[in-house]
């Protein structure tokens, strides 16, 4: 079976659909597909198969969580499509090539593998030359919005090798662009720019880790960290890789990107990492994670109050939330956070606590 019959299977659309609809069962889109569930995903095989099929366009919303962000997003059909050939072809071929510490959104890895890595990372670096050090974090300027299109389908060029694969996947690409800048930007919304965002800067990884020979070094999509005993050497660092980041790949390192003793803290994907004068790695949560999650833990109490939301979303919101808070040093916040958590609502008699919840 050819890539191409593999995203044309019924069962492959199937399993793509039930993947897709976890966690959104209660969204409208889905509920009206699922309403002819068979029909639709029958059709969507039969405009493959005859190649008559052809893309909806995308839609518009916000988001405003840690910041304001415009997402666009496929409309479902399409979103099942993507998310076949994602799991069919795009993931077993990027997956393969992409370097090990590149942590974002793949299997087995995450923002909580990144850490662990950061923490080792450090750990090694202290045994060697103890809290004597640099770190250079990188940070790009509205990277989603900003990935070149031609450049972009260059790289897919060399690892898709279906052309027919090639060509749904690019009519994805050439559907959306950045207001002002046509050719540039990925939507948000759509499982397939997380692949391509994954995949974009792997050469300036492969830059870094082969030629540089940088042993500490990761990147979380846009999130780029480099640890080295020798500021100099970092500095020569930063000026080849805006060489790659900025003149190959054509993107903007802002004004994040700076280079910094480690023995004031390395600040990475929400926490801060200390070296104490023992040794130990010590990662606590940042000033901004610590104010952005007091507004989310205020808001599920207020939305559980005015009967937006039941106590079980409440229940899995904070389960999320410990649970993220439980890979760093964070007893002490998370006592102040939770200490007066209580939710309340005029039809119920009793004020639920916070123990009762969890």
């Amino acid at each position: 079976m050819t890539d191409y019959e593999r995203i044309c299977d019924f069962q492959n659309l199937y399993h793509a659909h039930m993947t897709l609809r976890l966690g959104k069962r209660n969204k409208t889109e889905v509920i009206r597909y699922e309403l002819e569930l068979a029909r639709n995903l029958i059709e969507l095989s039969e405009h493959l198969k005859n190649r008559t099929y052809k893309m909806q366009g995308y839609y518009h919303f916000q988001v405003h969580e840690p910041k304001t962000r415009d997402v666009f997003a496929a409309y479902y059909p399409d979103r099942v499509l993507l998310k076949c050939i994602c799991d069919q072809v795009v993931t077993p071929v990027l997956q393969n090539r992409v370097i090990y510490d590149n942590a974002a959104c793949q299997k087995g890895k995450g923002t909580h593998f990144a850490l662990k890595r950061v923490t080792k990372f450090l750990a090694e670096h202290y045994k060697k030359h103890g809290a004597q050090g640099y770190a250079l974090k990188c940070d790009i300027t509205k990277y989603f919005a900003s990935i070149d299109h031609a450049t972009l389908k260059s790289k897919l060029d060399k690892v898709i090798l279906d052309p027919e694969i090639r060509a749904i996947l690019f009519d994805f690409i050439d559907n959306h662009h950045t207001e002002g800048r046509p050719g540039v930007g990925l939507p948000l919304g759509n499982h397939s720019s997380q692949w391509f965002a994954i995949y974009y800067l792997d050469r300036a990884d492969r830059f870094i880790k082969e030629e540089l020979r940088v042993k500490h070094y990761i990147r979380y999509m846009d999130d780029i960290l480099l640890i080295h005993p020798s500021k100099e050497f970092l500095n020569n660092a930063l000026r080849q890789m805006i060489e790659v980041i900025e003149g190959e790949l054509k993107l903007t390192l802002n004004d994040k990107t700076r280079i910094f003793p480690i023995r004031d803290g390395v600040e990475f994907l929400g926490w801060r990492f200390y070296i104490t004068e023992t040794g130990k790695i010590v990662r606590k949560v940042k000033a901004q994670t610590r104010l952005r999650f007091r507004r989310r833990v205020k808001k599920l109490q207020n939305d559980y109050n005015a009967g937006l939301i039941e106590l079980e979303d409440v229940r899995n919101s904070l389960a999320s939330y410990k649970g993220h808070f439980k890979h760093g040093h964070a007893y002490k916040f998370n006592n102040r956070v939770f200490k007066d958590f209580v939710l309340k609502r005029d039809e119920k008699p009793n004020d639920i606590y916070l123990d009762e919840i969890t």
